[in-house]
């Protein structure tokens, strides 16, 4: 009868999915889910109807994908889908932190006793809970804090079960559960918390894969645990390290104490204290000291106060221990007043040795809060005789917050460390430099903050070669310059000899759509390339919509002869005089002169059948085309141009009319492209000679004087 109950419970929350969002949980492209509803019979049909947009039972669409093996989406990703969405629809029943903290629990719960948890009845789940924490220090109050009615406890513990059978272990389906903490609407777990990238290159920078087995690591500040966690992941499985952490909030402790025993970490090997102190009594001073400080309002915010937060952490380091420290940029690496409080305080990390590496991070470091400007500071006790008194300062502020950035960024720092805190000479940093850290500190108030690049720079390829670089391109202008000329001597003026036309003359018009059925033009689709086939290298050229509308040259873009053979086996090339036209972001029409490209959906091609009674000319199609679209063009705020591609209205010339038509707009090709060939040099000349003003590695000598 319970168990009856319970399945009611859980069917009772509709999850609605659009076509859309079907391709994103099947992992396909866009247009997949639309083909299955057409081919196959056994698709769930749709269960409402909004704006024209058909939406489908979400458990269905799981059911149907599970069971047919369709999609790329591994079955445990999608059965762990559904049982979060089933989740979300608690909302309305139970608070956000009770749903997080109740499931977090029983996952935690299930871990602890290794054995599934629905089946027995809801107290006999709390019965084991408080068998399991009589102290009620990580998961007692979560569990109590559910109520007794409409089974909704025992509901929660089968959809715990599901998470736990889904995932590759209780840590993993715990994971996805703090992962889901925006959608289920708990976001104060998430609100202090770094993104997830940074998250796990801070650990990496404590250089806790380095540490002696049963290190002790700490965590001041842990909030929802997601550093703990992220030093638990980098760490050596079989490590044994001590992890201790403190947090204010009591809710928080008891999540991190959660979430550490969910990974396999034993109680004597955690200690989470409630407070802002952490409890180092009992365990001595940690090996690492990972610490993001709190957030705080900019009008509210002083750098001296975040300082001296960082002197007490260093104050728990012992000779050769580690702190990484993330926190306001204002304070840690923006210019502040020269000989002020916060001055003083933050250049005595410079003299006692302790600041090694200060590191200027782009926004997003807080997803929460995007506008928070951050930095990090890698400290480090060393005794007086092994200090090399050097610094590495980079910054990151203009370069993107991914893996590839900050994978860069971990590699200069171990780099460091590993040389002893001393520059390698075979090793220069990506975005940073060494320096000695008196020159910070004779420079009172200054940023920390590379001014200027590093000396090695001055040695690298794309420096030294620069000067004949730069000389090559004006041999080439020059070049470019005489090509011109010889191509354009002995040539008459260009003269377009347009006259008003006369009145009994009238041009006769014609659409595309017209064309099409008279069977002088052939329209062609373009292909839906996916973005990761794509680059600047490969066999094929692929003609997008920005080649296409003249924001990119041709070539640009490029696809593998054999991914475009395994993965597009129904396309096809142009052909030499193929027009090639996108209505989408904005008209463009382009003539493909050379052929055997690919067409980039929405592009798509119209190709000239020469074999028609009036042949039409691609130079002039295009022209014209882009003419009458002009005078069509989409208004700010509308979704599509005033009229359709097939409806444009342009003339049809006559065939000796359309002959010079086509002449002329095939010497004003010939003379754009001369001069886009000088202009592209121009171009480079200019960059290469700023690039090296700017970084100081170039000079302009005087132009020497006629004798």
């Amino acid at each position: 009868m319970e168990r009856k109950e319970v399945r009611t419970v859980y069917e009772g929350f509709p999850w609605r999915v659009s076509l859309a969002e079907i391709a994103a949980l099947a992992g396909v492209r866009r247009p997949v889910p639309t083909n299955w509803a057409r081919r196959h019979g056994d698709f769930p049909e749709p269960v409402a109807h909004e704006g024209g947009r058909p939406f489908f039972d979400g458990r269905k669409v799981v059911a149907w994908l599970l069971d047919t093996g369709r999609g790329n989406a591994e079955p445990r990703t999608l059965r762990a889908e559904l049982a979060l969405h089933t989740l979300t629809g608690w909302r309305d029943r139970l608070p956000a932190h009770v749903l997080v903290g109740a499931l977090t629990a029983l996952i935690c719960l299930r871990r602890q006793q290794d054995a599934p948890l629905s089946g027995s009845g809801w107290d006999a789940v709390l019965k084991q809970a408080a068998r399991l924490d009589s102290e009620d220090l990580f998961l007692l109050a979560e569990l109590h804090a559910v109520p007794m009615t409409e089974g909704v406890g025992t509901a929660l513990a089968e959809l715990a079960d599901e998470l736990v059978e889904a995932a590759y272990t209780p840590a993993e389906a715990f994971d996805w559960v703090l992962d889901a903490r925006r959608r289920l609407g708990s976001h104060e777990l998430v609100a202090d918390e770094p993104a997830p990238v940074l998250a796990g290159a801070l650990a990496r920078l404590c250089g806790i894969g380095e540490l002696e087995d049963g290190g002790t690591v700490a965590t001041p500040y842990a909030r929802s645990g997601d550093l703990p966690a992220a030093l638990h992941a980098q760490a050596a499985s079989d490590a044994g390290h001590t992890y201790l952490a403190a947090d204010p909030d009591p809710a928080f402790a008891r999540l991190v104490r959660r979430r550490m025993l969910v990974r396999g970490v034993y109680e004597f090997q955690l200690d989470v204290a409630e407070g802002t102190e952490l409890p180092l009594d009992d365990w001595g001073d940690p090996d690492i000291v990972l610490c993001a400080l709190p957030y705080e309002p900019a009008e509210q915010r002083e750098a001296s106060a975040a300082l001296e937060r960082v002197q007490a952490l260093t104050d728990l380091l012992g000779a050769g221990r580690t702190a990484v420290v993330l926190g306001p940029a204002d304070a840690l690496v923006h210019p502040l007043p020269a000989q002020g409080d916060a001055d003083r305080l933050r250049r005595s990390f410079l003299t006692g040795g302790l600041l090694k590496a200060a590191i200027g991070l782009p926004d997003g470091a807080f997803p929460y809060r995007p506008g928070h400007r951050t930095a990090v500071w890698v400290l480090s006790r060393t005794p007086e005789a092994e200090q090399r008194g050097l610094v590495l300062l980079t910054d990151l502020s203009a370069r993107p917050l991914d893996g590839r950035t900050l994978d860069a960024l971990v590699e200069d720092v171990q780099i460091f460390r590993a040389a002893g805190w001393r520059a390698d000479v075979r090793h220069a940093p990506r975005h940073g430099v060494v320096l000695p850290a008196k020159v910070l500190d004779d420079r009172p108030g200054a940023a920390f903050t590379p001014q200027h690049r590093p000396h090695e720079s001055r040695y690298t390829r794309a420096v030294v070669e620069r000067p004949v670089r730069i000389s090559q391109l004006e041999i080439h202008l020059g070049e470019l310059v005489e090509r011109a000329r010889v191509a354009l001597d002995g040539r008459a003026e260009l003269r377009t000899h347009a006259a008003l036309r006369p009145e009994d003359r009238s041009v006769r018009r014609t659409t595309v759509g017209r064309m099409l059925q008279e069977r002088r033009l052939r329209r062609l689709p373009g292909h839906r390339i996916a973005p990761e086939h794509l680059g600047s290298d490969g066999d094929y050229t692929v003609l997008t919509t920005a080649e296409v509308v003249g924001a990119e040259p041709a070539g640009r873009h490029r696809i593998d002869r054999l991914v475009f053979i395994a993965e597009y086996e129904h396309a096809g090339f142009t052909r030499p005089g193929d027009v090639v036209v996108t209505t989408s972001p904005e008209f463009g029409a382009y003539v493909d002169e050379e052929g055997l490209r690919v067409v980039a959906y929405p592009a798509r091609v119209l190709r000239v059948r020469p074999d028609a009674e009036r042949p039409v000319r691609p130079r002039v199609l295009a022209a014209l085309l882009r003419a009458a679209a002009a005078e069509h063009r989409r208004v700010s705020g509308a979704v599509r141009a005033s009229r359709r591609l097939e409806d444009l209205s342009i003339p049809d010339l006559a065939p000796e009319e359309a002959e010079r038509y086509d002449t002329l707009l095939a010497e004003i090709d010939r003379r754009s492209a001369l001069l886009r060939a000088q202009t592209a040099a121009l171009d480079d000349l200019a960059r290469l000679t700023a690039a090296g003003l700017t970084d100081g590695t170039l000079t302009l000598l005087p132009a020497p004087t006629a004798t």
